[in-house]
């Protein structure tokens, strides 16, 4: 990964949380209905409160400030909520990725995981920030499922789509269904 890659792959991950948020939003009260225990949370405000979550504690320990506790679905009364604070979160993700050099890609980040037991572990802060991002495509397919489950298919959160969307060669009809 190199310090170039970074705003362009931080872009595309707002840009594939907000456009599946965006057409989650337009299902009313159907984001807090149970879509199955099949998926790693069960309702579409719960999957998008542990993004949201992740992305916080892992911003806070790339800063070295205290982690605190991952947030979910009960921390945030609704989607307007959790939009208000992801908005927020997104700024200030996109000023320390602005604000790196490539020497900082190589900076041992420690930190300690629930996950694994409250391990201690220790990695470089580039794969770390890989890593993010990479999380979030796994649980942004799931939320593609459940709206598909719930309404039908959901706009295509491809990164080729991303690119040929920024690029003005397609235009933009997101949220729209398929």
């Amino acid at each position: 990964m190199s310090v170039e890659m970074l705003p362009g792959l931080y872009d595309y991950h707002r840009w594939a949380n907000r456009r599946l948020f965006d057409t989650a939003l337009l299902l009313g009260s159907e984001v807090a209905r149970a879509v199955g225990q099949q998926f790693s949370f069960p309702t579409l405000k719960c999957m998008f409160a542990h993004i949201y979550g992740a992305d916080r504690i892992w911003l806070n320990r790339w800063k070295r400030i205290e982690a605190g506790r991952l947030l979910g679905d009960a921390d945030f009364a609704s989607m307007e909520e959790l939009r208000t604070k992801w908005d927020a979160l997104e700024d200030e993700q996109r000023a320390f990725v602005e604000s790196l050099s490539a020497a900082d890609l190589a900076r041992p980040v420690a930190y300690t995981s629930a996950l694994f037991g409250n391990k201690s572990f220790e990695l470089p802060l580039g794969a770390l920030m890989q890593h993010v991002a990479n999380h979030a495509t796994h649980h942004r397919s799931e939320i593609a499922t459940m709206i598909t489950m719930l309404r039908g298919s959901p706009p295509g959160t491809d990164r080729v789509v991303y690119d040929l969307l920024m690029s003005g060669q397609i235009p933009d009809q997101s949220p729209g269904w398929r």
